[in-house]
């Protein structure tokens, strides 16, 4: 089951505004947002996190490993026309307060509705949230256990799921949850220097 977290109001208000302002549904690059007729709401609202190759886990500091660690890069609303969503709007932290970023679609939209009904009929309780890292072009969904923490906490935990949407990167299995300690070693493998020229590793 999933228990989400609150959005900012800010932000929820922000996207009411851009969807209510024909100007920016018209500029969208959203043919389905341009084309719908009837009432769009904003859904299902989850905070967007970002693991960058320096955040990642296993990568060696001045103290050792670090763990792993994300920031809050915004908010993300999907945009339900009828029973399906049909693009996403993003939102974003600025010197005011959050604001409306823009509106997209494309297959991370299905994936993410798909995700969530799929974690919605678990029976852990988790706090859902997304996890980008951006090199690897992976958008994850992943499910916190700590479902009252602040979305905008940035440590995963170790009981945390990851489920990799599709289109995932080669050899990672789209839809499939993965706990924190299996994947994130993986992913921070894949986000790692490069081996030495003339290292054993690289020959």
């Amino acid at each position: 089951m999933l228990r989400p977290s609150p959005a900012p109001a800010p932000a929820l208000r922000s996207v009411l505004a851009a969807l209510g302002s024909p100007s920016a549904v018209s500029e969208a690059r959203t043919p389905a947002l341009r084309a719908a007729q009837g009432p769009l709401s904003p859904e299902l609202p989850l905070p967007v996190h970002v693991l960058g190759a320096a955040a990642a886990p296993g990568v060696v500091g001045a103290t050792g490993p670090r763990p792993p660690r994300t920031h809050l890069a915004g908010w993300r609303f999907l945009v339900r026309h009828g029973d399906r969503a049909i693009a996403a709007a993003d939102t974003m932290l600025t010197p005011d307060g959050w604001a409306f970023s823009h509106f997209f679609e494309g297959p991370y939209v299905a994936a993410t509705e798909r995700a969530l009904i799929q974690a919605e009929a678990l029976v852990t309780p988790y706090q859902p949230r997304l996890l980008s890292v951006p090199e690897l072009y992976m958008l994850t969904l992943w499910l916190h256990t700590d479902t009252d923490a602040d979305g905008a906490s940035t440590a995963p935990g170790p009981e945390d799921l990851l489920v990799p949407l599709a289109p995932a990167p080669p050899g990672i299995a789209p839809h499939r949850p993965y706990r924190v300690a299996d994947l994130l070693p993986v992913i921070g493998l894949r986000l790692g220097p490069p081996p030495l020229l003339g290292s054993a590793a690289g020959a």
